[in-house]
């Protein structure tokens, strides 16, 4: 996420709870297309533009990488 995004921060200073949005890491609406994009592409999951469960999904690292375990066919 960390590359794909060009974000100015290592990667383990990110903490797994921390929000996406807002205070978070500060992202937009189109940095998490981009993530969606990455994870299309990376393991499998065709991910809905306005799917219902998306802010859940991209709250945090910790759901977005629960919701790709659980979804993930490569």
């Amino acid at each position: 996420m960390v590359s794909a995004l060009n974000l100015e921060v290592a990667p383990e200073s990110i903490e797994a709870d921390s929000d996406l949005y807002g205070d978070g890491l500060g992202l937009d609406s189109i940095d998490i297309l981009e993530i969606a994009l990455v994870v299309s592409k990376q393991y499998g999951i065709q991910m809905k533009t306005e799917g219902a469960d998306n802010f859940h999904i991209f709250k945090s690292l910790r759901t977005l990488s629960a919701y790709i375990a659980d979804k993930r066919t490569k």
